[in-house]
């Protein structure tokens, strides 16, 4: 009975890679608003009622495709970081940074269904919001640490932050204990900076105005990583 129902637990989990491998290569052709369960299990040469099954409707599909789109993009930050030498946190935040833009580049459609225009119609769960903390919680903990070794010095450059962001900011806080609201503001600051980078050049704004996209973008992280104090 346990082999047995392994058995189907692994044919099941081969299908739902297929099914989002196909999936993203719609993403590219056909935007989010367009993906398609029926054109989905055409490809698949599965009939349509089968594939519900698996992803009961559109939303399901779409919710897996931006988890694992989040896991992803999680990891590689995770792993540029951990590439570095704890010490050194410029370095740290830079190569995390590059992560970042690298994945977008290489996945642009799959980093539209995440930094892009909303799909009409489909709310995000609450199942999507650990993975999307993932990158998140390693730009916090590289300020975090950077504070704790006495290495963190933010230049006073930035009018102090009104009172009223200290609530907003608090789920901010929690991955960079002790630092105070202004630096908090200045990594909100700083991590928007840099998909605000990202999707200038993805979504072609930099198109025939940036050449030396590599040094402007490694310039620009740099200074947003200043600001906070790195």
């Amino acid at each position: 009975m346990n082999a047995s129902r392994t058995a189907r637990e692994r044919v099941r989990a081969e299908l739902v890679r297929e099914i989002t491998d196909i999936a993203r290569r719609h993403l590219a052709t056909e935007g989010a608003g367009g993906l398609s369960l029926r054109a989905v299990a055409r490809d698949m040469g599965m009939v349509s009622s089968a594939i519900y099954r698996y992803f009961p409707s559109r939303d399901d599909l779409l919710t897996a495709l931006i988890i694992d789109g989040y896991n992803a993009i999680g990891e590689a930050v995770e792993e540029a970081d951990a590439a570095c030498a704890r010490d050194d946190f410029a370095g740290r935040w830079l190569a995390v940074c590059r992560a970042v833009r690298h994945w977008a580049l290489a996945r642009p459609h799959e980093y539209a269904l995440l930094y892009g225009s909303p799909v009409p119609g489909y709310r995000a769960p609450e199942d999507t919001i650990e993975p999307a903390s993932r990158d998140t919680v390693v730009y916090g903990r590289i300020i975090s640490e950077a504070f704790q070794a006495g290495r963190l010095s933010p230049p006073e450059i930035c009018p102090s932050p009104p009172d009223v962001l200290s609530s907003d900011a608090e789920a901010v806080r929690t991955l960079m204990p002790d630092v105070s609201d202004d630096v908090v503001t200045r990594a909100i600051t700083a991590w928007t900076g840099l998909f605000g980078m990202v999707n200038f050049e993805l979504f072609g704004q930099f198109n025939n105005v940036i050449t030396h996209r590599d040094e402007l973008f490694d310039h620009n992280i740099a200074c947003l990583g200043r600001l906070v104090g790195l």
